[in-house]
């Protein structure tokens, strides 16, 4: 009796008192372990492939150690470039014991169970957020009111010089329109130094 596993993102083919090598995990030395994901089983000489995983079916083992692999050496080179490196990898791994390979109650599943913290979190949040939104608008219209007060400031700078008296008000526009003449002069004075060049 064999099957196929998937323990940490790798895909296994385990037997009875059987150790494999994984990927390292979290779990302490000596803790045992229920593999889930079983995706095939080969038991009396019928085969179940499960879509995606076997219901029902589950691989029990026990954590003996957490060590390094073997040294990968990575070599890189570009000839005529005078490029070269050397690299070495040792990859962290934990030695699995698989103790038993049979049907047994699936644990309840973590996504299941994420789902429902989830839903208590956003039940826990809803009002919360209620409570939060009021104070938050209150804010909001306190800083409308500084708005307002900083309009009223910038409206009593420009009224400050509307209400300027009416002699000096007579001045600024005076000086308007002088410059105005002003400008509608110097062209007709160029006009007429013009004629006296023809003449």
């Amino acid at each position: 009796m064999f099957a196929i596993v998937e323990v940490a993102g790798q895909q296994f083919k385990v037997e009875k008192d059987e150790n494999i090598f994984v990927h390292r995990l979290q779990n302490k030395e000596g803790d045992k372990i229920v593999l889930d994901q079983v995706l095939l089983i080969e038991e009396d000489g019928k085969t179940v492939v499960g879509t995606p995983v076997v219901k029902d079916y589950q691989v029990k083992a026990t954590v003996i150690s957490h060590l390094k692999g073997d040294k990968v050496k990575v070599f890189k080179k570009k000839r005529r470039k005078g490029y070269q490196k050397l690299n070495g990898h040792r990859q962290y791994l934990t030695e699995i014991r698989i103790d038993a390979i049979g049907k047994g109650k699936a644990a309840p599943k973590a996504a299941a169970k994420k789902a429902e913290e989830k839903k208590a979190e956003a039940k826990k949040e809803a009002p919360a957020a209620e409570a939060k939104a009021p104070a938050k608008a209150a804010p909001k219209a306190k800083a409308a009111p500084k708005k307002t007060e900083t309009a009223k400031k910038a409206e009593a700078k420009t009224g400050t010089t509307k209400k300027t008296t009416g002699a000096a008000a007579k001045k600024t526009t005076t000086a308007k329109a002088k410059s105005t003449a002003s400008k509608a002069k110097k062209p007709a004075a160029k006009k007429s130094d013009d004629k006296k060049e023809e003449k």
